[in-house]
């Protein structure tokens, strides 16, 4: 992006340049989404006998032997396709990816990384290494992560794949393990290392439901964060998605080591998990981006969870003003995913870039703007999307996509995935 301001000083600058006009439209940075699984979409709607009863219940008898253990590598591509399809029609220009495909190793994150540069998205993708399947399965994971994210820099310094403007990579890597209840700490500490020498972030789920830090209770006398912190490996390459079940204690820690955090408010609520303490980490100091975890296709809807639930919570109404949450989806995303130059329209930063339409039942002003977005509009009310300096979608139409082929292709792929 090469320089903003008001629209008649800009036209006197640069007279030879052509202006596609947006009156009426809201224009804002992409949207950010932090934290996504996209190969979820396959399992909505999977038939359970019985709703799980806690969240491990819901991980050990349903998402790992249903979902993730079968997934291969067509499922995969079947499902990031229409994730991407989906993004871009939300209004979402970057995102950060976790995949967690034991049986689609090696080459998993190849196969997501292969759709989303045909998109043109920018997807910053990890592997969620666990040693719950075996240690050798754990270790093939790590690869993975490492063998990704030097692919992705090699072809950046090959000059395909890139954002042009600021020659920096479109897709690219990150190391993640699981949890500590699937993960040793040996492992652990390997991840971070591996994370420190790619320089690169760290990933992992933190405490999304009660039982993580009940466990780490009952094996290390400690509750997660606080075990994280005695292993040494939270600094500013940490990267923990949910952190929902956190005490006053482990908030302070979070802030204090400037952790970058990533909430989910929706699905938080789907799997029992609770409410994860996001204005009380932010006043601690800590970075917190918003994500969808892959469970609803509307960034909008995310973006009204956010807004809301903590006001519930909090028995607050001024919890959670709009500001606060469109930077989260926004600036403070991109702080969360260690992006320098994205988040932002500002001379210097990528030129991803939305408008929303502003057709609202009630008149807009500077004050209530953001309000009315949250609360008003949804991804059908988004009308253009660029990424990179690229047009995704023009006209509330996701350009050169086939929406209807790519749900059938997404409805085959989830009854294979269903019929094991």
């Amino acid at each position: 992006m090469i320089e903003t301001g008001a629209s008649a000083d800009l036209r006197s600058r640069y007279p030879n340049t052509p202006v596609i006009e947006f009156n009426g439209k809201a224009l804002s940075p992409g949207f950010i989404d932090s934290h996504r699984h996209c190969y979820g979409v396959l399992a909505h709607g999977i038939p359970a006998e019985n709703a799980p009863e806690d969240f491990w219940a819901f991980l050990n008898d349903f998402w790992w032997g249903r979902i993730e253990d079968r997934l291969d590598h067509e499922h995969l591509r079947a499902a990031m396709n229409l994730a991407c399809y989906d993004m871009i029609y939300s209004g979402i220009t970057t995102f950060f990816d976790c995949l967690e495909a034991p049986n689609a190793l090696p080459g998993g994150l190849h196969a997501q990384g292969e759709i989303v540069r045909r998109w043109g998205l920018r997807g910053m993708l990890c592997f969620e290494a666990t040693e719950r399947v075996s240690r050798e399965n754990g270790e093939m994971g790590l690869r993975e992560n490492v063998e990704f994210i030097e692919a992705c820099r090699r072809a950046a310094h090959a000059g395909t794949g890139g954002d042009t403007a600021r020659r920096e990579p479109l897709v690219s890597g990150a190391m993640c393990h699981h949890t500590t209840f699937t993960c040793s700490d040996e492992f652990i500490c390997r991840a971070h290392t591996l994370a420190r020498e790619h320089e690169t972030l760290l990933h992992f789920h933190c405490s999304e439901g009660a039982y993580e830090p009940e466990q780490c209770l009952k094996k290390y006398g400690q509750r997660t964060i606080e075990h994280y912190d005695a292993l040494g490996i939270l600094d500013e390459t940490t990267m923990a998605s949910q952190c929902v079940q956190l005490t006053p204690h482990e908030v302070d820690i979070v802030g204090s080591h400037g952790i970058k955090v990533t909430t989910m408010p929706l699905s938080n609520c789907e799997v029992g998990g609770g409410f994860a303490p996001v204005p009380e980490m932010q006043k601690a100091g800590a970075t917190v981006g918003l994500g969808t975890d892959g469970y609803v296709a509307d960034f909008f809807a995310t973006l009204r969870g956010a807004f809301l639930l903590h006001k519930a919570r909090l028995l607050d109404p001024r919890a959670m003003p709009a500001k606060t949450v469109w930077r989260m989806a926004t600036a403070e995303g991109a702080r969360a995913m260690g992006l320098a130059n994205v988040g932002a329209i500002r001379p210097g930063a990528s030129a991803d870039i939305i408008a929303i339409d502003l057709d609202t039942p009630t008149p807009i002003t500077a004050h209530n703007l953001l309000d009315q977005l949250i609360l008003w509009r949804d991804a059908n009310h988004v009308d253009s999307v660029m990424c990179a300096g690229r047009w995704l979608k023009r006209h509330h139409e996701v350009l050169g996509a086939d929406p209807a082929a790519l749900r059938a292709k997404t409805r085959e792929a989830a009854t294979r995935l269903w019929g094991g």
